[in-house]
């Protein structure tokens, strides 16, 4: 932009000015001819040439007013319009009876009509620069906000912490990058998980013959009467001890190296566990708890944080809502994503429209709470790369939105295409 405006704009400038000149000059050339002639017809009628008459062409009005001279035969000198101080342009011109005519504008008056021109387009130029800028801030913008926010989703990616939600740009090669990501998001998720399943396996494989050495070696120590034997027997338990603390830190140093909590998780064990919990608080209260049938459906998230999140869901409905409370399970989908909605809902007055805008923000309650739970409730859901929302006011609807786990991993066997699990003396491939 501002190449062109320096090749278009300084010519432009240049030729405007010029053109101006060239215009004042030609209308300073025919005005004299229009003097010279009206002289001339004066003079050859007899008649008197004088300051009354050459008014007319002065035009003092004007924006550029004009000194005429006109010397007769005689020498004498007739002038009109004002004064010229200091350089002028002047335009000669002798009639046929031999009388000259002199026309005249300050030269100063002349290059202000060009500079005026320069002016223009100096301004003109300068409004091209401010709207170039402003396009140019808010193409960046648009730009930089969402290769911004796929750089945080790969961060997330990176630290292992949540599988991202990627949201459309609209411009194809960073969504083509976002598509790639999310794929990328998906394999890793499933190596996580596998690791920790594999680590889960192992740590059980190994608790138990440690925890059947542990029991065997005391059983040793208490009943052997040889003392030899006994400090032998208690020596090797705390070997055995200090083995099984070495395997839980080796565990703990794995989980947190690997990065994350994320799980893929059956929801029929979830909702199975809830619907125990909770369900004879709802017989107490007179009211009913349903849990709809999720079917297959799995989701990634923390296993503690999404029991947390429905428990408080679940809760807050024993406290303020009525009726049948219901927790029911929908799939969705945004973009290439995939999801699962789990919807908690009963059939009570609902949240005011005073309240609602404000009902997760931490410390805001109806004065029945601390009005903290549904904020921790929101902010565990988005640690798991989904959100909580309510999805209605009247009656009362909750909803938390998951990532779906992809069709081509089964939650129970979480791990990569052609990956090798060996467990014992067993083998299983997928």
């Amino acid at each position: 932009m501002t190449v062109a405006v320096l090749l278009l704009g300084v010519p432009m400038a240049m030729f405007g000015a010029l053109l101006v000149r060239e215009t004042v000059v030609q209308n300073l050339t025919l005005r004299t001819q229009s003097i010279t002639r009206a002289v001339e017809t004066r003079l050859a009628s007899g008649g008197d040439i004088d300051t009354d008459f050459l008014d007319r062409w002065v035009d003092a009005e004007s924006e550029m007013p004009v000194r005429i001279t006109v010397t007769t035969l005689g020498g004498e000198r007739i002038s009109a319009g004002p004064e010229v101080e200091g350089e002028a342009f002047s335009v000669r011109q002798v009639s046929p009876s031999g009388a000259g005519v002199l026309v005249q504008v300050p030269a100063a008056a002349l290059f202000w009509r060009g500079a005026q021109v320069v002016l223009l387009v100096v301004v003109a130029s300068v409004i091209a620069f401010g709207l170039a800028a402003l396009v140019a801030v808010w193409q960046a913008r648009r730009l930089t906000a969402p290769l911004i926010y796929l750089a945080a989703s790969a961060e997330q990616i990176g630290s292992g912490q949540v599988r991202p939600r990627l949201e459309p740009s609209g411009m194809e090669e960073i969504d083509l990058v976002a598509a790639e990501l999310s794929r990328t998001s998906d394999r890793m998720a499933g190596r996580l998980a596998a690791e920790r399943q594999f680590a889960a396996n192992a740590s059980h494989q190994l608790r138990t013959p440690l925890t059947a050495l542990s029991m065997r070696l005391e059983e040793i120590q208490m009943l052997s009467h040889d003392e030899e034997v006994r400090e032998e027997a208690r020596i090797s338990l705390e070997q055995v001890e200090r083995l099984v603390t070495v395997v839980d830190d080796l565990l703990k140093v794995s989980r947190r190296s690997g990065g994350g909590t994320t799980e893929a998780l059956h929801l029929a064990d979830v909702f199975r566990q809830q619907e125990d919990e909770w369900a004879p608080t709802f017989r107490r209260a007179g009211r009913k708890l349903a849990f709809a049938d999720p079917g297959e459906s799995s989701v990634l998230a923390t296993p503690g944080a999404l029991a947390q999140v429905l428990a408080t869901l679940v809760e807050n409905s024993v406290k303020y809502g009525e009726g049948t409370t219901s927790v029911r399970v929908r799939p969705s989908k945004s973009g290439a994503e995939l999801g699962v909605v789990i919807e908690v809902a009963d059939e009570g007055p609902g949240v005011s429209d005073e309240f609602a805008p404000r009902i997760f923000d931490r410390h805001v309650t109806s004065g029945k709470g601390s009005g903290l739970g549904l904020g921790l409730a929101r902010d565990l859901v988005t640690a798991d790369g989904g959100r909580l929302e309510l999805a209605q006011r009247r009656p009362p609807v909750f909803a938390v939105f998951l990532n779906a786990v992809p069709r081509r991993l089964d939650p129970d066997v979480v791990l990569p295409v052609g990956s090798l699990v060996v467990v014992g003396r067993r083998r299983r491939r997928r």
